[in-house]
């Protein structure tokens, strides 16, 4: 397996430990794989929490960037910003500014976010969509997250889960590089203690909808609003083979996943009905 330059990010903020235990696991901190999986590893990541921003960009307001030491064996850069905008900004600026005009990460790895981003949460995911926008941009990317069981998780052993699948993704090509504009989608089950690495099982994302739950309230100024209720992970309905069951099964998930959002199947559909039909006068 080659070396790589993996660019790091999440959107649980700069200071997550989810984030902190991946960059431990990709750079062998604590000296259990016997060397580091990357080159170089540079966290590139919001400077607050930004779950759930699915793929919102910048524009109005300027991207801050400052220098944030996490730990003892752990430093980057912060963005004031979303997932996608750290992404578009490293490519496009942060990482040639470090290591050269016209380089590029060789990977971009977006986690490990805590909490599953199985079936439809994978549109709402802050932490999927950074590695969409890598893999947009033409880096192929892993988004990594870890399902928060009940009990406290142990993101270090969870990100050496997550790190083994790694390396199982990337020695399945013999060597070669992920595709391009490739991206997968990596579910950690939960994670309470150490133990064996759970299953791997590469399977489609759920298609059915969340039970939506809202409590309905009433402000100081007699006002009624709402807040979100639900535990996100409560599916209508989750068919077997697919990622939710998968991960309820303690398996760990790969999806791979798409940027084009074109129904293909529809277009030919949508060309023959449309097929003579005259601009309105």
């Amino acid at each position: 397996m080659r070396v790589m330059n993996i660019l790091l990010t999440n959107d649980d903020g700069i200071d997550a430990p989810g984030i902190e235990a991946m960059h431990a696991a990709l750079t062998d901190r604590d000296g259990v794989f016997g060397s580091s999986l990357g080159g170089t590893t540079l966290p590139i990541a919001p400077l607050t929490a930004q779950s759930a921003t699915s793929h919102g960009l910048t524009f109005h307001t300027p991207l801050m960037v400052s220098d944030r030491r996490v730990s003892a064996h752990m430093s980057g850069l912060a963005v004031d910003g979303r997932p996608a905008d750290c992404v578009k900004l490293a490519i496009s600026n942060l990482w040639p500014d470090r290591f050269g005009e016209g380089s590029r990460p060789d990977l971009v790895i977006s986690g490990m976010n805590a909490g599953a981003n199985c079936g439809v949460n994978i549109i709402y995911s802050g932490t999927v969509a950074a590695a969409i926008e890598a893999a947009f941009l033409g880096v192929p990317s892993i988004a990594v997250s870890l399902h928060l069981g009940k009990s406290k998780p142990d993101f270090d052993v969870a990100a050496r889960h997550a790190r083994r699948a790694i390396e199982a993704v990337l020695a399945s090509a013999d060597g070669a590089p992920m595709r391009k504009h490739g991206c997968l989608n990596i579910n950690i089950p939960a994670t309470e203690s150490d133990g064996p690495m759970p299953p791997m099982v590469v399977c489609p994302m759920n298609l059915h909808g969340l039970v939506d739950k809202y409590d309905a309230r009433i402000n100081p100024g007699g006002e009624p609003y709402y807040w979100a209720a639900g535990d996100g992970l409560d599916f209508h309905y989750s068919d077997e083979g697919a990622d939710v069951h998968a991960l309820f099964q303690k398996n760990i998930t790969i999806t791979p996943l798409s940027y084009d959002m074109t129904h293909h199947a529809d277009l030919e559909v949508w060309r023959d009905r449309m097929a003579g039909v005259t601009s309105a006068s």
